[in-house]
């Protein structure tokens, strides 16, 4: 039987946080959210002034970035290079700020965040992302 890392709510106020001060950094107004590699909602916040859409958003950036081991912006890449029957496909929301968070060679989640533009909604993501390492 193998083994395999999980994230874990500490796992999760951590990255939660990074992600939280990269925003605050740039008073960017966002919404975070952090997901199982199943695409299940571990970890939520919205802050004060965005948007109740960016918060379905940022779930959403963050579902495809878990269930398809992929950042969202390669699947908005994809649709631009002409592919554009990739937006039917079951699940995929193929905007830019959901990215996948990959532990030793296996996806155990991602982030997804919405309120910015797509590449600083990234940009958050990716903060989160790094404070694990």
């Amino acid at each position: 039987m193998k083994t395999r890392p999980v994230l874990t709510l500490e796992d999760c106020l951590k990255v939660y946080a990074a992600a939280e001060a990269e925003a605050r950094k740039n008073n960017w107004i966002v919404a975070i959210a952090i997901l199982d590699d199943g695409g299940h909602l571990l970890h939520f916040a919205r802050m004060d002034g965005a948007t109740p859409a960016n918060a379905g958003i940022a779930i959403g950036k963050g579902r495809t970035a878990a269930i398809s081991r992929r950042s969202t912006g390669k699947w908005q890449e994809i649709v631009k290079g002409g592919r554009t029957e990739m937006i039917k496909m079951p699940g995929i929301l193929p905007v830019q700020g959901g990215v996948p968070i990959v532990v030793d060679q296996v996806c155990v989640g991602a982030v997804g965040v919405s309120g910015v533009q797509s590449h600083e909604d990234e940009q958050i993501a990716q903060a989160g992302i790094d404070a694990l390492k």
